[in-house]
């Protein structure tokens, strides 16, 4: 940058100085008018920051409910096509895609499937009944241990367990035959197909069924878990559709285009407010140039600079704006507050994530923009007027 460049951005940036003052000084004159405006502003401001904030914090906390349902696909023989089961190289072709796409990190534990009545001491319920050789890839025990190979007893899910008041050690009845339970699961905080929580557990040898019902997909993320589905496509669907895949990926998106939706619209409703403060605003600045007509034209007769003018103008405009942003924000601060503090239900961490920051910096930047913006035509308006004409009036 050149020294003459510099000293004329050095004195353009000083000019505001004086002109910020004055701006200052002239909203001194008519403080109800000023207030009303700066209230129409904060009024703007709360609206866009709190509905952004809140769409945010309810997206925030339906993707923590949701869970990891992203990360499973469910793999089931395509009835329509005549395939009831899913034989061992239809599992053998899984796995072989799946290895190949998602580099090993995803697991696939296929299922034998069948109901029962579970009972235990008089009291019973009735139970979806899996067969599973390796139970650990795809759950968690609450009690006692996931066995690398389930060669004997009963996993039962968390929802079985508290009906029944069943633990690790038990012994259930399961379709007639005593069983002990080895293992309760952790309780599910995912939706799926397969429901572990009304589940039992049992080896692969305590079916005689011919193939599989289902295969599970269990991947690390939810990207994994696509690429994998795209994978089982190509190489089980290569010849004939055999297999049906229910991706929870494709849930979780959906879910997710859902809440950015509300998001959307929650802030569409509160720009509406922040266009109707600008419009207060214009109204503001267009009478205050009227009424100060005559000392606008005294003040370009003197020799004012027309730019000059202008920079006061907008510094009154920007003025406005930004001290009913800064009010709008810190009332939306407080609003968050004082919910997180009265409803047990807002998690502190979801009211306090970092993207709710962007809401409050977007509605701080539109509240002032709206301020220039609206105070810009009357500015121009007033600094454009030839001085004898204003001075005629």
């Amino acid at each position: 940058m050149s020294d003459r460049s510099a000293d004329g951005l050095a004195g353009w940036l000083r000019g505001w100085g004086p002109a910020v003052s004055m701006a200052s000084r002239n909203l001194r004159r008519n403080r109800v008018r000023t207030a009303l405006a700066v209230l129409g502003v904060c009024i703007g401001v709360l609206a866009v920051a709190a509905l952004g904030i809140f769409g945010n914090v309810l997206a925030l906390g339906a993707d923590d409910a949701i869970g990891d349902i992203g990360t499973q696909v469910v793999v089931s023989p395509n009835a329509d096509a005549g395939v009831e089961s899913l034989s061992n190289a239809d599992v053998a072709s899984i796995r072989r895609a799946v290895d190949g796409a998602a580099g090993g990190g995803a697991a696939v534990v296929p299922l034998y499937s069948d109901s029962a009545t579970v009972a235990r001491q008089g009291d019973q319920t009735f139970a979806t009944v899996y067969g599973v050789e390796e139970p650990a890839l795809a759950y968690e025990a609450a009690e006692g241990r996931l066995p690398d190979r389930h060669r004997q007893g009963a996993i039962l899910g968390a929802g079985i367990a508290a009906d029944l008041g069943a633990g690790a050690g038990d012994t259930v009845e399961i379709a007639g035959s005593q069983v002990r339970v080895i293992a309760v699961l952790v309780e599910s905080q995912t939706f799926s197909p397969v429901a572990p929580d009304d589940a039992v557990y049992l080896p692969e040898s305590a079916f005689s069924a011919d193939g599989y019902a289902q295969a599970l997909v269990v991947s690390d993320s939810g990207e994994a878990a696509r690429v994998a589905a795209d994978a089982i496509r190509e190489e089980v669907n290569a010849r004939e559709e055999r297999v049906e895949l229910f991706e929870l990926a494709a849930l979780v998106d959906e879910i997710n285009e859902f809440f950015g939706l509300l998001s959307t619209f929650l802030l569409g409703l509160g720009a509406i407010s922040l266009v109707v403060a600008g419009v207060s605003i214009l109204n503001v600045m267009l009478m205050s140039t009227v009424e100060r007509r005559q000392e606008i034209g005294v003040m370009r007769a003197v020799g004012v600079a027309r730019r000059d003018v202008l920079r006061v103008l907008l510094a009154e405009a920007g003025l406005i704006g930004a001290v009913g942003a800064a009010a709008g924000t810190l009332l939306t601060v407080l609003l968050v507050a004082g919910l997180v503090v009265a409803a047990e239900e807002v998690d502190v961490a979801l009211a306090l994530d970092p993207t709710n920051g962007y809401y409050l910096l977007l509605a701080l930047v539109f509240g002032v923009g709206v301020g220039l913006v609206s105070g810009a035509y009357p500015a121009w308006k007033a600094a454009n007027e030839r001085p004898v004409e204003a001075l005629r009036n």
